[in-house]
Formats: C-alpha cells, structure tokens, sequence
C-alpha cells in the first residue's frame, strides 16, 4: 500500500513532535516534512515531487495567514487535503477552515483521541468536524 504522505505545520517543536509520535504508529502514513511557520509549508508543498496528500496545519503558523495557506495549498496542489487544528473548540473557526477549503478541524485537546480518526474520515473522501461542534 502506498502511504498516505504527510506534512506536519506547527509553530511549536515539541507539539510537531507529538504529533510525529501518533503518525509514526500507522503503517500508511509517512511524515514527509514538518514545518514551524507558513513560508516553509509552502515551500514545502510547492517543492515535493510526490506531494503531501494532507497537511496537519495549525491557525496560528506565523508568516502566513491560515486561511491563506489553505487557499494556497489548494491552489498549489489541488489534491492536497487539509486538516486544521486549533485550540479553539469555536463553530467561527470550523466555518471559516470549510469555507476556504480544509477537509476537517480538530481541537487540539483532542488530538491524543481523534486525530488518526480525523486523518482516516478525511483520506475517505469525507469531511471532518469534531463531534462538540457538528450540531453548531
């Protein structure tokens, strides 16, 4: 089986970490790179030649706008999907990743339990929201 190629975008090494740990657990997924502010995410995706299939990308990655980022991966790489996580459990947040592109939004209290659950609804061609915001 190919794996399901990642790229991790978080200002906070040890959070990027953490994540990797949790990535590193399933067979199919591989961690293609890691990014701590938006210029080197998207490099990152603009420059790989077997691009990312989902960025793991947090709203407050310094240098580029979230919703940007968004726009530009999508635009870079249109088959690229994108999860945003946030620690805000805010419907504004899950309104605003949707309307400008993102697949999913996960709170990050909750990656420990959701996160691969997030990743598997997402790589099923399906949209993910947290189950305290899908009635918002």
């Amino acid at each position: 089986m190919i794996p399901y190629r990642v790229i991790v975008a978080d200002p906070h090494r040890s959070f990027r970490e953490a994540l990797r740990r949790i990535l590193d657990e399933r067979s199919d997924l591989e961690v293609m790179g890691e990014a701590g502010e938006g210029l080197l995410l998207l490099d990152l995706v603009r420059n790989s030649s077997a691009g990312p299939l989902l960025v793991i990308l947090d709203v407050s990655l310094p240098n580029v706008p979230w919703m940007e980022a968004i726009r530009k991966i999508k635009a870079d790489r249109g088959e690229t999907d994108v999860l945003i996580l946030s620690m805000y459990e805010d419907i504004e947040y899950l309104k605003q990743a949707l309307m400008n592109g993102a697949e999913g939004y996960l709170v990050k209290e909750r990656v420990d339990a959701e996160l691969l659950k997030a990743i598997d609804t997402i790589r099923q061609g399906n949209v993910f929201i947290p189950d305290s915001l899908a009635n918002g």
